[in-house]
Parts: structure tokens; sequence; C-alpha cells
């Protein structure tokens, strides 16, 4: 495949703007969890852009704040914190901290001339409701694109082959087709132009000393099928 790679990371940090801070006078917990960032997908976002030579967009506003990574009809765009805000209130964030992400990626996409490869970086819980998540990486992305399909066969074989005794799964832990930034992207551009892919590391391999064994392999991964 000939792609030009973007790198995004809508779950970059869990900063809170000081406008909006006092939203969160007592989500402490909440904010350093899973639900207010991702853990290490900053990280792995800015490893794999250097790598690539590749832009990086990043959200390092606290997701419950507002949600880059839902729609704007999604019931999770604003969480229990920032719900009190008033309309006009709702629509200063999206036009702070929602809509130069989105539109900033959509735009670049446009301008290429290029096939793109969107790789959206995220990280997920090793726990969620007391189940186990066995899963090391996940690759999400729609079965029914055939690029992405084809991609992320031909990236799984040399992860697997790179990560011996990892779990590399397709679609696991969310499914490629939920409500996400590469879903709503899919709807602009067709499946030539457009390859939308999510990468969900393991936080358990967020630890600097394992997380570099797996962001050199999804470094050398990349080399050998973009």
């Amino acid at each position: 495949m000939s792609l030009t790679p973007l790198i995004s990371c809508e779950h970059g940090g869990n900063v809170i703007p000081p406008a909006y801070s006092h939203l969160f006078a007592n989500a402490g917990q909440a904010l350093s969890s899973h639900r207010g960032w991702d853990p290490g997908a900053l990280e792995i976002a800015l490893e794999l852009s250097r790598h690539l030579n590749g832009p990086l967009f990043k959200c390092e506003a606290t997701r419950l704040l507002v949600e880059p990574n839902r729609s704007l009809f999604s019931d999770s765009l604003f969480s229990e914190f920032s719900a009190e805000l008033t309309p006009t209130e709702r629509e200063e964030v999206l036009r702070q901290y929602y809509y130069p992400h989105r539109s900033g990626v959509e735009k670049w996409i446009k301008d290429s001339s290029r096939d793109i490869l969107h790789l959206s970086i995220h990280t997920f819980t090793p726990v969620f409701r007391d189940v186990t998540r066995l899963v090391d990486i996940g690759l999400l992305f729609d079965p029914d694109r055939s690029n992405e399909a084809r991609f992320c066969e031909q990236y799984r074989d040399v992860l697997m082959a790179l990560l011996p005794g990892k779990i590399i799964s397709y679609n696991e832990p969310y499914k490629g087709i939920d409500d996400g930034f590469t879903t709503h992207l899919r709807t602009v551009f067709d499946n030539h132009k457009y390859l939308g892919i999510e990468i969900e590391v393991n936080q358990k391999y967020t630890d600097p000393v394992v997380n570099g064994e797996i962001v050199l392999a999804l470094k050398q991964a990349l080399d050998g099928v973009i």
C-alpha cells in the first residue's frame, strides 16, 4: 500500500481549562481514571508521528469536558460534570475544544492529493466493570471497507511476529463501527481515499519499559505495510 500517514490522539490528556475548573471540583477520581483520558496514548501517538513523519492532531483537554471521539448527537458528548452548561456555554466549548480538532483533521485529508492512513491512537483500561480484558492490542476498523480490512490483516500478521505471546485482536475491546471520529470520516471519504484505523493499547503496557517494546513493534510493523 502507498499511503500518507496522519496521526490523531483524541484523549491525550486530562487538562481542565481554567474557565471550567468549577465544574470539576469533585471530579478528582474520574479525571485521573480512564474516564478522564487515555494514559499513554499521547506518548504512543508522538512516537508514531515522529517515526512516520506524519502530522499529529491531539486533544489534551479532558474528555469529561467534551468528548472529541463522539458525534454531536451522542449522549456522551458531555459528561455529568459538563452537563450543567447552558446551550450557549456548550457551543463555546465545542467551538474551542471540539471543532478545531475534528475540522483540522478533515481539512488536512481533503487538502491532500494522496490516499490517507489515519491512525487514531487510544489506550484502554485492563479491567472494565470487574471483567479483565485479555486483549493487548486492538485494531479497530470497518469490516465492510476492504482497504481497512486488508491493512489490518497485514499489520496484525507483522505485529504478531514481532510480539509473540501478545493478543492482538480485530475490533476489540470496541467495535470499529461504533460512534467515533473515524466512523464519521468514513462518511466523508471513500474506501480508497481514507483508511481510518483506531489502535487500542492495553493500559497495563503504559509503563515506559514495557511500553517501549509495544511502541517499537507498532513502528516496525508499519514500515512493512504502508
